[in-house]
């Protein structure tokens, strides 16, 4: 099995410390692979998308100016 090294904050590490009993590698793990099935899925639905990096630009931009508009923020 493939080793990765990954650095972390001091402070994270501190943290990490206090609990020993975690198998931190393990969590790791779990969430990477959580993750690529999450990209997986992604995957699957947008493959015959006929929509352009644009286009998905353009939507971002109005969910985040109506969201925006909602939270009082414009």
């Amino acid at each position: 099995m493939p080793n990765v090294t990954l650095s972390i904050p001091e402070a994270l590490h501190e943290k990490m410390k206090k609990h020993s009993e975690i198998r931190w590698s393990e969590v790791v793990r779990k969430s990477i692979s959580e993750k690529i099935e999450d990209l997986e899925v992604m995957d699957k639905l947008t493959k015959r998308s006929k929509l352009t990096q644009a286009d998905v630009d353009d939507i971002a931009h109005k969910i985040d100016s109506e969201v925006a508009r909602k939270l009082g923020l414009k």
